[in-house]
This record gives structure tokens, sequence and C-alpha cells, in this order.
């Protein structure tokens, strides 16, 4: 690629040599609920209620309360674009992922004045204000706040001092307070917190926001992909072939991200919990990835901001929770566990995976699986399972063969109609732990589910039985290169 991505800036730069993949607006925008409102019609996808369309990246040059910040949305909501960020093709992308985690390039210290101090500004500061500091939107109007959708957490466990980067759920509470929400059990830094608080100790953490997009990707790996003790930040590393860089925080004993646009730093403080929309108090949080506005918790955890550093003209970066960024951010690393793992215990069947936007880059994978032999048969069930384990929050698999696109939805249903029988062909698994944000993951939908987030985990084997695959070829049609037709 002629632009070397490293930061937000380089990746925007990229994406403006690209025909039709950044656009600007100098028009003002609200923060609160205009902004995501404005993307949804422009590019947003995933599962946002139509109508909404993949699209280009967008920047807001005039945001109300913050003359002197951009907004950028986007970077990741096309699966095209993150291929030409990683600088590689869409379908090759779970696999480059899946090598990374194999090959980690752990982070090192940033020599020098760090780009993302540019500009501090300490909580002790008599005009210190994070609503002022942060041009942080609002999805929806029934949102509990601003929200800081793309904040890379970064702590280091009191313990053992291993250290992780994590994406959590950050609404901002006062001029000096952030709710952040821990999935109980899910999450590395969640881990973290717990620790320190029967240590009766605060945590300390940075925000970096505005980084390189590679890190927001691999900053989404999960168990057992990326065990407690693993820095996600070696994923970015690996991806790159240099490793990221970290500076000193300004006001906390901890790290972050070096050429992030933002910084906030903070501490996590024990035996303290907040309800997350205590200043609105709409019981709603966001739209979070199933395409629903979750509810408020009243389990917050609290930290309290003690600076935010920036870049001089710094550009806040943000998503729609349920938008195609998500696919990307969560589904991508998802098709590098489950690729991962049935590569391991079978190697040279799966083809590829795809988590698709129908399912939010969580819900539902799509497996294309080769059968070599009759001994085949019923290893794809198999890869199946693996998948299940390999992530937890998986509810829908489906089974192609290597002649069907697992990319193209169109073809996947393609296969499941003519590949595919409902008497024997379903594979059902209830009573099975999933994902909390579902809401038929509830004993009112099912009787066969115990407590909320439990769910029927299920199979739609669309493979051709190998017995049978002479009877299935596709139509053949003559492999040639259109080109000599379309010059102009």
């Amino acid at each position: 690629m002629a632009e070397k991505v490293r930061d937000l800036r380089s990746a925007l730069a990229l994406l403006e040599q690209m025909p039709d993949q950044l656009i600007e607006t100098d028009v003002e925008v609200d923060p609160m609920a205009e902004l995501a409102g404005v993307y949804r019609y422009v590019g947003a996808g995933g599962t946002v209620k139509r109508p909404t369309k993949e699209g280009p990246a967008m920047i807001f040059n005039h945001v109300k309360g913050h003359p002197d910040a951009k907004v950028a949305i986007g970077l990741l909501a096309s699966r095209k674009r993150v291929a030409a960020l990683l600088d590689t093709r869409p379908e090759n992308l779970g696999k480059m992922l899946c090598k990374s985690v194999e090959n980690p390039i752990p982070p090192v210290d940033f020599k020098g004045d760090a780009p993302c101090q540019q500009v501090v500004h300490k909580a002790t500061d008599p005009d210190f204000d994070l609503y002022k500091l942060v041009p942080a939107p609002t999805n929806t109007p029934d949102d509990a706040g601003p929200y800081i959708t793309l904040g890379m957490c970064y702590a280091t466990h009191p313990d053992t001092g291993v250290h992780d980067v994590t994406i959590h759920r950050l609404c901002i509470q006062g001029k000096d307070e952030l709710s952040i929400f821990f999935t109980p059990g899910a999450r590395h830094i969640g881990a973290m917190a717990e620790r320190a608080e029967e240590l009766g100790q605060k945590l300390p953490i940075s925000i970096s926001i505005g980084v390189d997009p590679a890190i927001e990707i691999g900053s989404c790996f999960e168990p057992p992909t990326t065990p407690l003790g693993y820095d996600e930040l070696s994923v970015a590393g690996a991806l790159r072939g240099e490793p990221v860089e970290l500076c000193k925080c300004v006001t906390v004993n901890e790290r972050a991200i070096a050429n992030a646009e933002y910084v906030i730093e903070g501490e996590v403080i024990p035996g303290v919990r907040v309800k997350e929309d205590q200043n609105s108090n709409t019981g709603y949080a966001m739209p979070e990835f199933p395409g629903y506005t979750g509810p408020a918790s009243d389990q917050c955890w609290l930290i309290k901001v003690t600076a935010v550093t920036h870049r001089g003209a710094p550009i806040m970066q943000t998503c729609i929770g349920p938008s195609e960024e998500h696919v990307s951010m969560a589904g991508i690393p998802t098709e590098a566990s489950i690729y991962g793992m049935v590569e391991k215990a079978m190697p040279g069947r799966l083809q590829n995976v795809y988590c698709c936007s129908a399912g939010g880059g969580k819900y539902m994978a799509v497996l294309q699986f080769k059968k070599l032999s009759p001994s085949d048969e019923g290893r794809q069930r198999q890869a199946a399972l693996l998948a299940f384990s390999a992530f937890s929050e998986l509810k829908n698999v489906f089974l192609v063969d290597e002649d069907v696109d697992c990319f193209d939805m169109n073809d996947v249903l393609w296969a499941m109609n003519t590949r595919f029988q409902g008497d024997v062909d379903v594979i059902t698994i209830p009573g099975v732990r999933c994902h909390p944000l579902d809401p038929s993951n509830d004993p009112a939908f099912s009787p066969s589910i115990r407590d909320h987030g439990i769910a029927c985990k299920t199979i739609f084997d669309c493979t051709v039985p190998y017995d049978l695959k002479d009877r299935f070829h596709r139509a053949r049609f003559m492999e040639l290169d259109p080109e000599k037709w379309l010059k102009k």
C-alpha cells in the first residue's frame, strides 16, 4: 500500500486515496444522537435498523460544543476497508489474524515525547470537564449519556503484572467520572479490577482513543484464544510486523498507546458501583451489537479520571454499537479463533470462516468445509462443535461445502435450500451458556432456558453427504478472464 498505516491519521489518509471510502462534512453536527443518526443513513450497516447500508467512513469537521475537534466514524464498517487497512484481501482476514495470534510481537516503550501528550489537562485544573474535553457522542436519544465506544482500556494485573487491552462500554458520568461495564467473568480487565478490589486497591487504567485499526481489531480476541496473561497489543504488533509503542501516563502508574488521538487516565475505584443512567434516567444504556438498546446497568464500576491528554486538533473516533464496525471488530477475531482451533484438530478441512453481519460478528458463523474422503463425513459437525467451544457466545453455525462462498449469504441460503433437510440436518444443543444481550436467551422465551443468557445452540448442516457429492455439481461454466471484453 502507498500509505503505511500505524495510527488513525495514516489510516484516514489511506482511505482518502481509495474511491468512495471516506467522506467529510463541514456542516455542524450535534454529537447527541444527531451524528450517529446521520451515519445510520451513510454507512452504518450491521444490525442497525433499516434503512441503513454499507457506505464510506465519515469525518465530521464541526462538532457542536467542541470547536477544536473532529469526529471520525465507520473506519471499520466495511470488510473491504478493514482488509485495505491491514494490507490483505477480505477473505484472508481471519487466517491472517490467526497467524498473528500465534506469532505475537510485544509492545515497547516510546522514545521521546508521545504524540498523545501534546496537550495535557489534569483533573486538578479548575476548568477540567470531561463533557467539554471529549466529544463523545450518544447513539440514540435513549442513551444513558455520552459514550466512548472505541476506548482501548489498558491495565495491569495487581498480582502477576501482566497487561491487557480491551474495549469496554464507557459512559461519561460527571466532569471527572466514567462508568465502565464489565461483563461478569468475560473480559481480562474485569478480572484485574475484581482482584484489585479484593486487595482494597485502586486499579490504574488508561483509555486510548483513535488508534491504529490493527489495535482495535486485535483487542477483541477472547479466551481461549488469548487467555488471561496474553497482551492483545501483541496481535497488532504481529499484524504490522513491528511493536505497538506505549508511553508512561502523566498522572497514573500505567501506560497508554503513544500515538493515540486522546488518552483518558484514571483509576477504577474499589467497592463502588454506579447506575449507568443516573443522569438521564432513560432506563437504557446504548444500542448493542444485536440491534437492540440494552438496559442500563446499576452495577457499573467507577473510573475516577485524573487526566485527559490529546494531540493537537484531535480526532475523536467512535462507532455505532450495532453497526458493521462491530461485525468487523468482533467477527474477524472470532473467525481467527474458530479457524485456528479446527485447523489444529483436522488440518486442511476447514477452508474458511465468516462471522456475518446478521449475527453482529458474534452469534453466527458460516464454516466452509471440504470433505477429503469418506471418513470425513461427520467431521464437519465436529468442526461446528469446536467452533462453539472456541467461542462461547456463538449461537448458530452454518456448514457449507467448499464450492459455496461462505462470505455470500445468498450462496449460503442457496446451499440451505438445495442441500439441507430440516428433519436430519438440524442439530440442537439446548441449555448452553451464550450471551446475555440476546433478548431471546431468556426463560420467558423457552422452557429449555433455565437462566437469562442461556441458549439452544444450533448447527445447520448444509453440506452434501460425501457419498452423494457426484450428484451435486453446480452448473459448470467456462473458466476465463473477462477483462478482454470489459476494457473501455
